[in-house]
C-alpha cells in the first residue's frame, strides 16, 4: 500500500506541478493582453486627437505635417471605423480592401463593437460629433486565444507523457512479473519432484502411515503452484470447463487449511454444470485469491459465501464475507500492484486475479459492494464465449 500510495502521490504532484505552470502562463498572458489593450487604446485616442486638431486646423498650421504623419502612419494595426454623431459611416481603416467598401459589414462591425468597446468622441465643434469604433488588432486577437492554446497543449502533453509512463511501467512490471513467475517455477520443480519420490518411498514402505496421503496431497497443490506460475506471461489455453466443480474443488482445499471459525459455503442457480471456455489452474487462482482475500477481512469468527449464476451470455460468480469491509475510496485500488492493508504481504493476490481474469478469460472482476464492519461482496463475471 505504501508503495501504490508514494506512486500515487508522485504523480498527483507532477500533475498539480504542470497545472501551476499552465495557470501562471495564463494569468501572465492575460495580465499582458489587458495592458496591451490599454495601449492600443491610448494609441487610438492619439490617433482620434490628432484626427480632431487635423479638422479643425487651418492649411497654415505649422503643425499640418505632424498631425498628418500621425493620422496616416500611427495606426497601421488596429481595424477602426470613423462615424459622423449618427454613425453614418466616413471612413475606415485596417480592415481587408474589399470589407472596406462594404457598408453592411462595417454596420455589423460596429454592433459587435459596441457591446465590447466604448466608442472615442471627437468634438469636431459647432456641436457636432465624430466617434471612432475600434476593435483589437489581429496580434492582440491571437494573443487572446494563446494562453488557452498553450494550456490545451500542455494539457496534452500531460496526458501523453502519463499515458507513455504508464505504458512503459506497465510493460516493465509485466517483464518482472513474467521473470519472477518463470523463476518460481523452476525452483519449485526440483523440491516438488523430489518430494514426489520421498512420498513413494513411504507409500511403499510404510502403507499403514495415513499422513502420506495428505503429504500427496500437498505435494499436488505445489505442482499446481507451479503451473500456475508457469502460465503467467504466456496466453493459456482455454477449454470447455465446469465452473462449479473448480470451485467445489477450491473451496474443499481451502476447507481444510482454514480455521474452523470461518465458514465457506457455496450455492447455484444450476443445478450440476455451468460450462464456459477456463484454464482450470489459473480460474482456480482466482477463486483461492479472493476467498483468502476474504478470510483476511475477517476477525473471529465469520462466513464467506459464494453464489453462482448464470444468463444466456454470461456466468456470475459473487463471492461474499462478513469482514472488515472495503472503503468506497479503494474499490479500484485493491486490485493494484502493492496494495494491502496487512502488515506482511505483497499485494498480488487480487492484482492477479485481476490479470487472470480481464487479461487472459475476457472477463471482469470488480467489488459489487462493501460496507465498513459489515462485509463486502467481490463479483466475478465470465463469458460463455471467448471473442
Amino acid at each position: 500500500m505504501n508503495i501504490y500510495y508514494r506512486s500515487t502521490i508522485w504523480k498527483l504532484a507532477l500533475l498539480i506541478f504542470a497545472v501551476i505552470i499552465g495557470l501562471s502562463s495564463l494569468l501572465y498572458t492575460e495580465n499582458l493582453v489587458k495592458r496591451l489593450k490599454a495601449e492600443e487604446r491610448k494609441k487610438v485616442e492619439l490617433w482620434a486627437e490628432a484626427t480632431r486638431l487635423l479638422i479643425n486646423s487651418s492649411d497654415s498650421s505649422e503643425y499640418l505635417p505632424f498631425l498628418s504623419s500621425i493620422v496616416n502612419e500611427n495606426n497601421s494595426t488596429i481595424p477602426v471605423i470613423l462615424t459622423d454623431g449618427s454613425d453614418n459611416i466616413i471612413s475606415a481603416r485596417n480592415f481587408e480592401p474589399e470589407k472596406i467598401k462594404d457598408i453592411i459589414f462595417l454596420k455589423t462591425e460596429i454592433a459587435r463593437i459596441k457591446g465590447k468597446t466604448k466608442p472615442i468622441i471627437i468634438d469636431i465643434g459647432a456641436g457636432q460629433i465624430n466617434r471612432i469604433y475600434y476593435r483589437e488588432s489581429i496580434i492582440l486577437r491571437k494573443l487572446t486565444y494563446y494562453p488557452y492554446v498553450q494550456l490545451s497543449v500542455i494539457v496534452l502533453f500531460i496526458l501523453v507523457s502519463y499515458m507513455a509512463f504508464s505504458s512503459s511501467r506497465k510493460a516493465e512490471q509485466n517483464q518482472v512479473w513474467v521473470g519472477m513467475s518463470k523463476e518460481t517455477a523452476h525452483q519449485l520443480g526440483t523440491p516438488t519432484s523430489s518430494l514426489a519420490g520421498w512420498i513413494e518411498i513411504l507409500q511403499l514402505k510404510y502403507p499403514e502411515i495415513t499422513i502420506t496421503e495428505e503429504l500427496a496431497r500437498d505435494l499436488s497443490r505445489l505442482e499446481k503452484v507451479a503451473e500456475r506460475f508457469s502460465k503467467i506471461g504466456s496466453r493459456p489455453d482455454l477449454e470447455q470447463g465446469n465452473i462449479i466443480t473448480v470451485i467445489n474443488q477450491t473451496i474443499d482445499y481451502l476447507r481444510s487449511r482454514t480455521s474452523s471459525k470461518v465458514v465457506i459455503k457455496t450455492d447455484s442457480d444450476s443445478l450440476n454444470e455451468i460450462l464456459i471456455p477456463i484454464n482450470s489452474a489459473l480460474f482456480s487462482w482466482v477463486i483461492e485469491n479472493v476467498c483468502k482475500n476474504a478470510i483476511d477481512a475477517i476477525t473471529g469468527e465469520g462466513e464467506i459465501r459464494i453464489h453462482i449464476s448464470e444468463n444466456e451470455q454470461v456466468a456470475l460468480i459473487d463471492i461474499s464475507d462478513n469482514g472488515k469491509g472495503i472503503p468506497k475510496s479503494a474499490f479500484k485500488r485493491i486490485f493494484k500492484p502493492g496494495y494491502t492493508t496487512k502488515k506482511t504481504g505483497w499485494g498480488l493476490g487480487l492484482s492477479l486475479a485481476k490479470r487472470i481474469i480481464e487479461e487472459y478469460h475476457d472477463g471482469k472482476i470488480f467489488v459489487r459492494n462493501s460496507e465498513i464492519g459489515k462485509g463486502s461482496s467481490i463479483r466475478i463475471v465470465m463469458k460463455k464465449q471467448i471473442s
